[in-house]
Parts: structure tokens; C-alpha cells; sequence
């Protein structure tokens, strides 16, 4: 039985049993003892799936409050809102989430037994009600927080929730006329959270074909444009269900096999979607993008939903975002700000080798340094400058390098001897770069002090920005404008026009600028993002994120006993 058609079985059970008990059935009274006794036992015979005595004192607080009546059903009749809760529990993919983490159908089976039986006696009902309240805490737990703890998958992302008052939560929920609303005002309240959802909708039906992506091989190393490929029929009917080619022009059976302009133009607008060189050309890593199957798509959704989830319930005042698969940058003012109306920019990223990747965080940006000097991180200086040096010393001045013992900018430079490079490599001096437009950071960085010694600058290596994939740094994050950064930033300093920021990153020496207010700034990981368009965007797992949380939320599957 379909799940519509176990919740319509059971509406009309209900019904039923309501119109025949109305009348001759008298209430049956406080229940208390029964519930408890339930909850002293520690676990529920039906359902496995949640975690009854992590969830006890709060269950215990709930029904007490109820001053143990039972929540779901009144005189043995199960409640409109009780039906509402089923269906959404039901209907967890549609959020990122799984039915059966929630006992779903075994709660919806075990209601539609309740619900057609006269023999039921409190002890049943009690059951229910008991693993109802339990399925819908664990729910909006996960609907609110996430399912993982982002600790847990590695990230500092120091973030203040709103707490979840769940006994009220429970029993406004128990009354409630729209059920759906209520549970969509904990999720987060960002419009690309809902427009992810939106697309993980189209992408589940897209799944159910997935003769979809089963292209034929490539002839050779490469189709590129005017060429013939057996599967271009196969092709543009993958482009056309996935919104790349437009459907009026795209014919559902075509006999060329010709890689022609439409098509063309469909890989291009693939391609951008993917993190792909847009040539409009069929190669290896357009076609392994192509043939991925759907279902590893709607994970890709499923799994940044979750992380969305991370993310502070609301901003207190305008933030900075950057997503680092998806190499952008995004200024936010508020949760409902859609991308046209944000300054959006292109950004690279760490290396994808684990000691160079940009970590997840959140912290705060608390000031700007124009035309800054560049201090070398040890592993950089030992690594990869210090044997240039031992073995070529006018490597300092042709880099513009400096070796120096304090951290003041007036600190005085110290003269490569033998005995000053072996403390160098002793990390008891350090090197720093000149300022200027050759300095690795650009002419302005942008401070926001945190344990990993990350920040935001510019580079004079613009070249990059026009690479599809951008993991060249070795940590911080560089911004395509930063001008136009600094700009917003310091927005509201009617002091600082565009032309003194200018000015000041082509100055003589470093000007250090303290921002007002702290400007927070979360670096986040996010594989798959939807727009106002309805575009969605797919990005490669550079650092293996979305790998080990699917891992993570496997094992809290096989923990919980799935």
C-alpha cells in the first residue's frame, strides 16, 4: 500500500470509529501510569528506531504537562494533528531526512490497527502515543539541528541555535490546524534552503529514470563540436530533462548523431552548472559528469540540506559566506536575500592535499590591512623557501623577502647569516614579504583571527579566477574583487569611497583599518546549490566531505539498529 493510501485508510478509520463512538463512549480518564510505566521500561516493542530512554526525561516532562492524557487520540479516537504528523513523518525525503530513522510506516500501520479495532485498551493506545511523541522529538530535532553534529564531521562551525522548547513544540503541534507550518517554521529560514528542497523534489523524479544518464561510451578521448557521437538522441534528452536544452527545441527522437550547435550549447550550460570547462566539447570529465547517476545527485542535496541545518537560525546582522567546493563568496543581509540582489564573487580555496585545505569554520572579521606584508607560515618557510635560500641567498631579494624576529611592522630585517637560517628553520625568527603588487596576498587582507591562521586577501595571480576548479591556495581564501570586498565592508564609513581604498592598497605602507562592528564570516561546504532560477549546481567533493558525513550518518543508522 502506498503511503497516500495507508493515510487515506486510516483518515477514514478514523472517521469511522469517531462517528460511532461519539455518542456511546465515555472519556476513559487519565492515563498517566500506563505512559509511564512505558517510559520506565526503556524501550518500545515496536519501534527500534528511536532511542526511548535518550528521549525519556523529556517525554516525562511532556506528559506531565499533559498531566498524563494522552496527546494523540481522545477517547480512543486518533487526532487530526496525529494523522498531519504521520504524513509529514512520511514524507521526511522530501527535507533530506528518512522516513524509517522515524518509524514512519510501523507508527502509520500501527494507527490504522488502533484505529479499525474495538478491543484496543489504554496499555495500545499508550504505545502509540508514546512512540508518536518520541518519532516527531527525534524529527524536529533533525528538522532544526541537523542529524550530525558538525564536530563530529570536523568543522569548528561555532554557531548559536535557538533552542527547541519541545514540550510546548509538542503540544502546539498536537493542536495545531496546519501541522506543515509549524515544523517548516524550525527548519532554517533561508531561501536557498527552500529552493534546494524544491529541486530535491525534481531530482527524485529525475532518479526514477536512471536510463537517463546511461549514456554510450565516447568514441574517443573527446566529441567536440561538428563531430558524431552514436548517443548525441541519448544526450539531448538528458540535457533536456535536466533544464540544459530547452524542450521546444530539443525533439525527443532525432536521428543525427551530430554534435551540433544545440547541443553544444546544452553541454555549455552544463558544464557551468558543474564546475566544468565550458567548451561545449564532450570530454572525459563532462561525460563522467553526465553518467553520474541521479540518485548520487539527490545525495549531493541531501547531504548539503543537512548542512544547511548547521547554519545560525537567523542573522543578527549582514555576513559573509563562502562555499568552498563551489568556489564563491556570497555577502548575505539577511536569510531572506536572494543572489541577484548580494554582492557574489569567485574565490580560490585550499589545496585538496589535508594540509593545505580551508577548513569550515565561522568567526568574526574584525579589520582590513592595506598593502599588507606577507607572513610566511612556518611549513611554507621550511618547506618549500628555506632550501631556495641556503642555496642561493639572493633568493630574499629577488621574492622581496625579509627575515625578522618580532611581529611589529617596524620589527628590523635581519641579515641572512648561517647562524640567523637555522633559526629561521628553528622557527625562532620568521620571514615576511614586502608589500606591494607582487606580495603573495595581494594589497589588502582581511583579518578574521581564528586557531587556523586563515583569512580572506587578494592575489596578484588573477589568472586563476578564470580556472573552472580554484584549489591553489594553501588555506586562505582570495577574492577575485577585492575593491569591490572592502567596498561593502566598510560600506557604512562614508569616510572610506571606493577611491581611498584604492589609494590606500597602493600606498607606501601598511594601513590597518578596524571595522566598527565585526562582520561574521562562515566557510562552509556545500556540493549542491539551487538558485532563484531554478538552476542547480553541482560541485566536485574536492576534500571528501560529503563522502565521510555519508559515512557518519551510516553508522548512526547502524548504531540506532537500521
Amino acid at each position: 500500500m502506498t503511503g497516500t493510501g495507508a493515510l487515506r485508510l486510516l483518515a477514514a478509520a478514523t472517521f469511522a470509529v469517531a462517528c460511532s463512538t461519539a455518542s456511546a463512549q465515555a472519556p476513559t480518564g487519565p492515563v498517566g501510569p500506563v505512559l509511564m510505566n512505558i517510559l520506565a521500561e526503556g524501550q518500545h516493542p515496536y519501534l527500534t528506531a528511536l532511542d526511548l530512554p535518550d528521549q525519556r526525561a523529556a517525554l516525562e516532562d511532556l506528559y506531565a504537562a499533559q498531566s498524563g492524557q494522552f496527546l494523540w487520540s481522545h477517547d480512543h479516537v486518533l487526532t487530526r494533528s496525529a494523522i498531519d504528523v504521520m504524513s509529514e513523518l512520511r514524507a521526511a525525503a522530501g527535507v533530506g531526512l528518512r522516513a524509517d530513522d522515524y518509524e514512519a510506516n510501523r507508527l502509520t500501520y500501527l494507527a490504522i490497527d488502533l484505529a479499525t479495532s474495538s478491543g484496543a485498551g489504554d496499555e495500545q493506545w499508550a504505545l502509540f502515543d508514546v512512540g508518536l511523541s518520541a518519532a516527531l522529538m527525534a524529527y524536529t530535532h533533525d528538522l532544526h539541528f541537523g542529524r550530525i553534529d558538525p564536530q563530529a564531521a570536523g568543522f569548528k562551525l561555532d554557531v548559536e541555535h535557538s533552542r527547541l522548547e519541545l514540550v510546548p513544540l509538542l503540544q502546539g503541534i498536537s493542536g495545531a490546524q496546519d501541522v506543515g507550518k509549524m515544523l517548516h517554521e524550525i527548519e532554517p529560514p533561508f531561501v536557498h534552503y527552500d529552493l534546494l528542497k524544491k529541486a530535491l523534489v525534481h531530482y527524485r523524479e529525475l532518479a526514477l529514470e536512471p536510463e537517463l544518464t546511461q549514456l554510450p561510451p565516447l568514441p574517443a578521448k573527446s566529441v567536440k563540436p561538428g563531430e558524431s557521437y552514436a548517443g548525441a538522441a541519448e544526450l539531448r534528452r538528458l540535457l533536456t530533462a535536466l533544464g540544459d536544452l530547452p524542450s521546444a527545441t530539443a525533439p525527443a527522437e532525432r536521428s543525427d548523431s551530430t554534435l551540433d550547435a544545440e547541443l553544444q550549447q546544452g553541454l555549455k550550460n552544463f558544464q557551468m552548472r558543474h564546475e566544468l570547462d565550458m567548451d561545449g566539447a564532450l570530454g572525459a570529465g563532462t561525460f563522467a559528469a553526465l553518467t553520474k547517476p541521479l540518485l548520487e545527485r539527490v545525495q549531493q542535496i541531501e547531504l548539503t540540506l543537512e548542512r544547511w541545518r548547521w547554519l545560525p537560525p537567523r542573522l543578527d546582522s549582514p555576513s559573509i559566506f563562502v562555499n568552498i567546493p563551489r568556489f564563491r563568496l556570497l555577502a548575505f543581509k539577511t536569510v531572506e536575500d536572494r543572489e541577484g540582489e548580494m554582492l557574489a564573487m569567485n574565490v580560490i580555496v585550499g589545496k585538496s592535499y589535508p594540509s593545505s585545505r580551508t577548513p569550515v569554520f565561522a568567526a568574526d572579521m574584525k579589520y582590513i590591512i592595506f598593502r599588507p606584508y606577507w607572513d610566511v607560515p612556518y611549513s611554507i618557510t621550511v618547506r618549500e623557501m628555506l632550501p631556495s635560500i641556503r642555496n642561493n641567498p639572493a633568493y630574499l631579494s629577488r621574492q622581496r623577502l625579509e627575515i625578522v624576529g618580532g611581529y611589529g611592522d617596524n620589527t628590523p630585517v635581519l641579515a641572512p647569516t648561517p647562524e640567523n637560517l637555522d633559526a629561521l628553520a628553528r622557527g625562532k625568527l620568521r620571514l615576511r614579504q614586502q608589500p606591494g603588487p607582487d606580495n603573495a596576498l595581494g594589497l589588502v587582507k582581511f583579518m578574521l583571527p581564528n586557531p587556523y591562521n586563515v583569512y580572506l586577501h587578494s592575489t596578484p595571480a588573477q589568472a586563476l579566477f578564470e580556472r573552472s576548479t580554484r584549489a591553489f591556495s594553501h588555506g586562505c581564501v582570495r577574492v577575485v574583487d577585492p575593491v569591490g570586498l572592502a567596498e561593502h565592508i566598510l560600506r557604512d564609513d562614508p569616510t572610506w569611497t571606493r577611491e581611498k581604498i584604492v589609494q590606500a592598497m597602493n600606498g607606501t605602507r601598511p594601513t590597518q583599518v578596524n571595522l566598527k562592528q565585526p562582520l561574521r564570516v562562515f566557510i562552509v561546504y556545500g556540493t549542491a546549490i539551487a538558485n532563484e532560477k531554478g538552476e542547480m549546481y553541482f560541485s566536485p567533493d574536492i576534500y571528501g566531505h560529503d563522502e565521510k558525513l555519508a559515512e557518519l550518518l551510516r553508522a548512526s543508522r547502524k548504531k540506532a539498529g537500521d
